[in-house]
């Protein structure tokens, strides 16, 4: 009995390693958007905002790629925008690693249910039907 329970992970353990998933992600997007918005700060100081008239055209980081290169020459504004897709895909790792830990228990139902939760997550992701 003791060699099945060490080969399998129980629901508790499981629970306890999505929580914990759950909680670095949220922890490590705050920092990093702290880190952002401080940097961000530091660069812009003294610029005021007109926040009366939206311009998108201002949008510096529109795309994943741009915002990658954004992080990688220290934009304060990339960095938040980073920050805020570390917090978007927390979730999205949970219900990955949800997925492999049904795959262990053989649980092929809810490794289904997984698959299309995480499609429908990626389609609207990539603009979804709403554009």
């Amino acid at each position: 009995m003791d060699t099945n329970k060490q080969e399998n992970l129980n629901d508790k353990d499981i629970q306890v390693i999505l929580g914990t998933l759950l909680r670095a992600g949220v922890i490590i997007s705050m920092s990093i958007v702290l880190i952002g918005g401080a940097l961000f700060l530091i660069h812009n100081k003294g610029g005021t905002t007109d926040y009366k008239v939206f311009k998108p055209e201002l949008a510096k980081f529109s795309s994943i790629a741009e915002i990658f290169k954004g992080v990688l020459t220290f934009h304060g504004d990339a960095i938040v925008q980073f920050g805020i897709l570390m917090l978007i895909f927390t979730p999205i790792a949970r219900i990955v690693f949800a997925i492999f830990s049904f795959l262990i228990e053989r649980d092929y139902l809810y490794v289904l249910i997984g698959f299309i939760i995480l499609t429908i997550i990626t389609i609207s992701l990539n603009g979804g039907l709403a554009h």
